[in-house]
């Protein structure tokens, strides 16, 4: 990797997470690694970005050249390994609005988290960009939060900055990726196993976009790419 990129490592961690990428309406899943349009909006937060503004744009197209893998790192207790949990929570909301311009009573909504979850998240691309993001993890405009507000990081979410993804890993993973679940950016279609609407265009509350982002997805020995 040239000396004009980099690679920025988040650590995820916390007692609740909620990392959902195609969760509407009345039940709001959670998948089992962070979504980038998640790991985007922290990055928002942390610059202080408002929804659907002109910078907030330009920060996205800029983001479009960032390359992301997701790594679930597992937590241990007493040396043993400690499985990941869901939980769902039953939800309900007073006076929301009805599409006749009417009040609703109740409405019941069922959020799902994952419990004793740990991640670390890799970001590649120009350095000058991933440094100013580094900066602002470290001293965020906005609170940080993992997906929902809910759920509030108990580390640092800044994990270094490094010369490039591999040196990135063996500090933040250093047990290797063998074994762990993770899933990175494909740079094909044919290179991806999956297709998920992940990669965001606006997060103005009333225009929200996001286009399709092909990622593939691992889970056993060390990958080739």
């Amino acid at each position: 990797m040239c000396a004009e990129t980099a690679c920025l490592a988040l650590r995820l961690e916390g007692p609740l997470q909620a990392w959902g990428s195609a969760s509407q309406y009345n039940r709001r899943l959670t998948d089992v690694l962070p979504s980038r349009s998640a790991v985007t909006g922290m990055l928002c937060a942390a610059l202080g970005l408002d929804r659907g503004s002109q910078e907030e744009g330009t920060f996205l197209r800029e983001m479009a050249d960032v390359r992301m893998l997701a790594v679930a790192v597992p937590r241990r207790q007493g040396g043993r390994a400690l499985p990941v949990r869901r939980l769902e929570d039953y939800h309900t909301v007073q006076d929301t609005a009805k599409a006749d311009g009417g009040l609703k009573d109740c409405h019941i909504t069922r959020r799902q988290y994952l419990l004793d979850a740990a991640f670390r998240v890799f970001l590649s691309g120009r350095r000058a960009l991933l440094e100013e993001l580094g900066a602002a993890l470290q001293d965020p405009v906005w609170g940080l939060w993992l997906g929902r507000k809910s759920c509030i990081p108990t580390a640092p979410v800044f994990a270094g900055l490094f010369a490039d993804e591999q040196a990135a890993v063996e500090c933040c993973v250093p047990e290797g990726l063998d074994g762990c679940l993770r899933s990175r950016d494909a740079l094909s279609f044919a290179e991806g196993t999956d297709s998920v609407a992940d990669m965001p265009l606006s997060f103005a509350s009333s225009a929200r976009s996001f286009a399709l982002r092909r990622v593939r997805l691992d889970h056993g020995g060390e990958d080739a790419s």
